[in-house]
């Protein structure tokens, strides 16, 4: 069954907002009761899942909701500051002139995510954003997209940085396409057993290609 739509996350697969949302984190760990992390232990966290980030944290889950709300306010004042991922821009118009329908899922805020895409010149790219504020949520918000749309499960597929995006994808029975560019390292998103691991944008192109026709 062809591809007809590539749901995309927002956060570390279009936006390069890896070093903001640190930041911001590090800069309300006083407020919310856990330590800022440094260089050291960021280059760890890469290599760890959602699940165990937050366990090492040692923040309470009841607390989750009300961090997530902050960090996303606080980077709606950086929102104009950040850029696309280097490369990802020429892979969506590429993808999008090939007839693709190109969407955004993302536990950010919508807004947010509009004002990057149109300072950015990439509004036009996309055909919807759908924001979910659970951080394990994702997996609702596409099968509800499915059912909206009445796909099947095989015409679309997911990309994104996270394991807990590969997780989302595979709660929804949808193939995943896990990129290495954003906040998740290379090494634990393999362990996640993504449908495709890719290094760079361009390779979307490839992997969308090898999709639609899967013979050739």
């Amino acid at each position: 069954m062809t591809i007809k739509v590539i749901i995309f996350d927002f956060d570390g697969t279009v936006a390069d907002t890896f070093d903001a949302l640190v930041t911001i984190s590090n800069n309300l760990a006083p407020e919310f009761g856990y330590l800022p992390a440094t260089p050291e232990e960021i280059s760890t966290i890469k290599d760890l899942t959602t699940r165990e980030i937050i366990q090492q944290s040692g923040v309470a889950i009841y607390k989750l909701p009300f961090i997530i709300r902050k960090i996303i306010a606080e980077l709606n004042n950086k929102i104009h500051t950040l850029s696309p991922v280097e490369g990802i821009k020429t892979a969506l118009v590429e993808l999008k002139n090939q007839g693709n329908q190109l969407g955004i899922i993302t536990s950010n805020d919508k807004e947010n995510v509009q004002v990057f895409l149109q300072n950015n010149e990439l509004l036009d790219l996309f055909d919807f954003i759908y924001s979910g504020t659970r951080i394990f949520g994702k997996s609702r918000v596409i099968n509800n997209f499915l059912r909206q749309a009445n796909l099947r499960p095989a015409e679309i597929v997911y990309v994104g940085d996270e394991t807990r995006d590969i997780e989302a994808a595979k709660k929804s029975n949808i193939k995943v396409i896990a990129v290495s560019w954003g906040f998740n390292s290379r090494n634990i998103l393999k362990q996640q057993k993504p449908d495709f691991l890719i290094e760079h944008p361009q390779q979307l192109v490839e992997v969308i290609k090898l999709l639609q026709n899967p013979r050739s």
